[in-house]
């Protein structure tokens, strides 16, 4: 072991004459820890919420979708089979979709109305397993069956088995000016997907009766794909687009929510730099810690030095005491850390039960429990940020240690 190191360690371990230096490394190092502890955890939470969301969202909305401009697909079967032949593509399904009014006597409601094909639907999206009453297979050509949103159902006081009025855009023309396409639906299920968009403004229903509603004939609005992995699905849009016809373009899922999912990644980044704040005012603490001990050391630099020391040995002994506070701080922080984003699920719900608080209402909040999902690059990049900023702090104290004149020190020893 070089002699440097061994200093460095000794210094770091030996009772000092100044307890108050000794009280400022303790606090040093628990501020570091404090600091890798809040990060690794608030950024898992981060993830775990942002994972939760996006597996609600594509439980309603596929992976990538072929649109026309004009909200007609007419040769949409040849379309179909082409973009399934794509190797990430695992399965495909038509759709049509459109806005309605729905009423139930005083009650009227906006909704976008997405006519499907159940087995195939079933395929790229996970409604199924989001019914609350019901299921899609309840909706049959020809007999209008609608499956309604949670909330959607709940505001329109209506339940599985009662009778809706769905009021199409388009009118008839007619002596007495346009009247609005009316018909009469049976509410076949009621569904909650988690996301609000879906629960209050979303109708389901059978594919042809959608057509013979909206007077498409055979054409639809899109083909809806799933694909192996939903993080190639804008590489897989770009893909097809040159395969596509001219009106025809290809929209991903990370375009339909782009707002939500950067507004997520700026709060990530945001809550990475304040949370960092209190790395760095512990780093800052190292270097009050070090300098107050190169002052408490001065006699015994002297006397290294006059052993023959040199310079940049002085130094390192002194970056060897600093990093020691914090390797020993990021370790105690990474270490709490992952065990408590492991155990967050654990944790909070016992938390509420001593105290008798609720952190996420679920009358409040989207998802009522917090999620963690702990990532090996974030905790890697924490861990390196805590030090990095340790050993930037350690190089001012360091470097004043270096240039101790030893006449000057033993002067008045």
């Amino acid at each position: 072991m070089r002699y440097e190191l061994l200093v460095g360690l000794r210094y770091t371990r030996a009772r000092r004459r100044n307890r108050f230096i000794g009280i400022n490394s303790a606090v040093s190092m628990i501020g570091i820890a404090v600091g890798v502890w809040a990060l690794i955890v608030v950024l898992s939470v981060m993830n775990g919420f942002q994972k939760e969301v996006r597996t609600r969202i594509l439980g309603v909305v596929s992976h990538l979708q072929i649109l026309a401009d004009d909200n007609r697909l007419e040769d949409w079967q040849a379309l179909q089979r082409m973009v399934a032949q794509h190797p990430r593509v695992v399965a495909t399904a038509p759709f049509v979709q459109a806005q309605a009014m729905l009423s139930n006597g005083q009650a009227v409601r906006g909704a976008l109305v997405r006519g499907i094909l159940p087995a195939e639907e079933e395929k790229v999206a996970d409604l199924a397993r989001h019914m609350r009453a019901g299921s899609l297979d309840a909706l049959r050509p020809g007999e209008f069956g609608v499956v309604l949103g949670v909330d959607l159902a709940r505001s329109l006081g209506v339940l599985r088995g009662d009778k809706i009025a769905l009021v199409a855009p388009q009118g008839v023309v007619t002596p007495a000016g346009v009247i609005p396409r009316l018909k009469q639906f049976t509410v076949a299920g009621v569904f909650e997907a988690g996301i609000v968009d879906a629960d209050a403004g979303l109708a389901l229903v059978h594919m042809q009766d959608a057509q013979t509603l909206y007077q498409l004939g055979e054409s639809v609005s899109g083909v809806r794909l799933k694909l192996d992995d939903l993080f190639a699905a804008r590489e897989v849009a770009y893909q097809l687009l040159s395969q596509l016809p001219r009106d025809v373009f290809a929209s991903d899922w990370t375009r339909s929510h782009a707002n939500f999912f950067r507004a997520v990644e700026i709060e990530k980044r945001m809550m990475f730099l304040i949370l960092g704040l209190i790395v760095l005012v512990a780093a800052i603490n190292i270097i009050s810690t070090l300098v107050m001990a190169v002052t408490d050391k001065q006699a015994d630099i002297a006397i290294l030095r006059t052993l023959g020391a040199a310079p940049r040995s002085v130094l390192q002994i002194f970056m060897v005491q600093g990093m020691v506070l914090g390797v020993v701080g990021t370790l105690i922080g990474v270490v709490t850390g992952v065990i408590t984003a492991l155990n967050i699920d654990v944790i909070v719900p016992a938390i509420e039960r001593a105290f008798s608080i609720k952190f996420l209402s679920k009358d409040v909040y989207l998802i009522p429990d917090l999620p963690s999902d702990l990532q090996a690059n974030d905790v890697v990049w924490i861990a390196s940020v805590a030090l990095l900023l340790s050993f930037l702090a350690t190089v001012y104290p360091s470097w004043r240690a270096a240039r101790v004149n030893p006449a000057e020190a033993l002067r008045y020893e």
